[in-house]
């Protein structure tokens, strides 16, 4: 926890902030070995970033002194990415990586090599999304929560959801055997398309190609779902 994310309800009209949930108490007590006097760095959900002097800290609660939380949080990758839903235990890490990095827009797509029990983990509950963003903002220092779309359909979203994706974007499909090596530094808003372990159905990458996204690849190594986007996120941008 590089940074103690606030949210509204916790800032008091003082200039004091108050924070009583186990997890972020846990933390401060036991990573950061924090005292009352020391300086950490915080942060409003959806606002800027500043820091704070703890003033108390009990079993049941932390206080702090706040200066102003007027520092801009990092900039967002320009990235809508589309992933096909991964399994439960990857889901998680996936997130919390996808937002440490900046992605700020994630569809959540269902292909065919989905397994449809997937779509009934408790992981994709809102709450559980919420907890691995959360858990992301706190490592990368940021504030803006990611927005996290369900696409339980391959053929409605090719139809009528991307293509307003791809309007004024550029789409990349990133898939094995693919003509196109991986582009780096890109700045233009993009669509980035990642399958689920054992890739797109030949079918699917029809209709993506179909549908304006160019193909790319990242060499002769297969790699695991969570591993490739972060390597295509690092390469891309």
């Amino acid at each position: 926890m590089n940074l103690i994310l606030l949210a509204p309800e916790e800032i008091q009209h003082d200039r004091q902030a108050c924070v009583r949930d186990s997890r972020r108490l846990r933390h401060l007590k036991e990573v950061h070995r924090a005292q009352v006097g020391d300086r950490l760095t915080l942060g409003m959900a959806g606002g800027g970033i500043g820091s704070g002097e703890l003033v108390q800290l009990t079993d049941d609660e932390a206080r702090f002194v706040l200066d102003a939380l007027d520092a801009p949080p990092p900039p967002p990758l320009p990235v809508h990415l589309v992933l096909a839903l991964p399994r439960p235990r990857m889901l998680a890490r996936s997130l919390e990586h996808l937002t440490a990095l900046g992605v700020k827009q994630v569809t959540l797509l269902h292909t065919r090599r989905v397994e449809k029990s997937y779509w009934q983990s408790p992981e994709l509950a809102a709450e559980k999304i919420h907890e691995h963003l959360v858990l992301g903002l706190e490592q990368a220092r940021d504030t803006i929560l990611p927005e996290v779309h369900l696409a339980k359909g391959f053929r409605p979203f090719v139809e009528e959801r991307l293509p307003a994706l791809l309007n004024g974007r550029r789409g990349l499909l990133a898939h094995p055997g693919m003509a196109q090596a991986c582009p780096r530094g890109v700045n233009e808003p993009t669509v980035l398309l990642v399958g689920p372990e054992g890739g797109f159905i030949p079918h699917e990458v029809e209709r993506l190609l179909a549908a304006g996204c160019e193909g790319i690849h990242l060499g002769p190594r297969i790699l695991r779902v969570e591993t490739a986007v972060i390597a295509l996120l690092a390469r891309l941008f």
